[in-house]
């Protein structure tokens, strides 16, 4: 299978090159935003007629959450028209797309986890613009539904914890926030599985384990050898300053259409939240 990678750069998209290319027949043209940008549709036409691939993963996207707030056009034209674009290249070959949404597609207020089927309302730019994205993509596309992404690539909260660990004696995070934590090779290893298998349809693929910014910031801390205890939980609306965008509440994602599938679901965030800070630190 030939698989064109957007956004290839990027912390989700090094980790599906590596995905896709750890297999011998497979073959993977990755483009980043300095060879592609999502947003000139000439560029990106050129890049999947050129290559013509068998499927498209779209990783590449606008993801400055409180930033997307203060440029919505900006947000849109990235994660919605860029979409289009790629859409649109990948109609001209006849190849499907797999597209990386994310929980801000969602208002964070439902009492229990998000199904796939669960109808959305984005509270924020950057989850309008991705919502958007979706529904620029063909029947037969695969959406794939992640959140709180970490991994050993690019700026994500587990550097930043340790970071902050580092240089303070104690944290403080944000206890009324809850999802699912998904490391980012976990991630992709189930995106090329899908693909491979040309599953249709929206999927929510994240690590198990429902914590809060404050639970999981403990858990980073002990994956480190440090004490939890020097975390201290807060409120969002305590926050100094205050974020932009506003954030889901309840940002947990049931990975139904996977489990239903019969398809086994990613290890509980603990698991690989222990290799990447071994990685990290090591």
């Amino acid at each position: 299978m030939r698989v064109l990678i957007t956004g290839a750069g990027g912390q989700v998209g090094r980790e599906l090159v590596a995905a896709f290319s750890s297999e011998p027949h497979h073959e993977v043209v990755a483009v980043d935003h300095a060879t592609v940008d999502v947003a000139d549709r000439d560029a990106v036409l050129g890049a999947i007629t050129s290559t013509s691939p068998d499927a498209v993963v779209h990783p590449a996207a606008w993801t400055a959450v409180d930033a997307c707030e203060g440029d919505p056009d900006r947000a849109f034209l990235v994660n919605a028209l860029g979409t289009r674009h790629v859409a649109e290249g990948a109609r001209r070959v006849g190849a499907p797309v797999c597209y990386v949404s994310t929980d801000y597609v969602f208002d964070g207020t439902k009492d229990g986890p998000y199904l796939e089927w669960d109808e959305p309302s984005p509270r924020s730019v950057y989850g309008a613009s991705k919502l958007a994205g979706e529904r620029e993509l063909d029947p037969g596309s695969t959406i794939v539904r992640t959140s709180w992404v970490c991994g050993f690539h690019g700026a994500n909260m587990v550097k930043t914890i340790l970071r902050l660990a580092g240089e303070h004696d104690t944290l403080s995070f944000v206890d009324d926030q809850r999802g699912h934590p998904t490391f980012a090779d976990d991630l992709a290893a189930m995106v090329k599985r899908l693909v491979v298998e040309r599953r249709p349809g929206t999927f929510h693929v994240t690590n198990q384990g429902a914590v809060s910014w404050y639970e999981f910031a403990r858990e980073v801390l002990s994956a480190a050898g440090l004490d939890p205890e020097r975390v201290r939980p807060v409120a969002t609306a305590d926050l100094q300053p205050p974020r932009p965008a506003p954030r889901p509440a309840n940002s947990v994602l049931d990975n139904a259409a996977l489990r239903l599938s019969g398809i086994p679901l990613l290890d509980d965030f603990r698991v690989p939240l222990r290799r990447l800070v071994g990685r990290l630190t090591g």
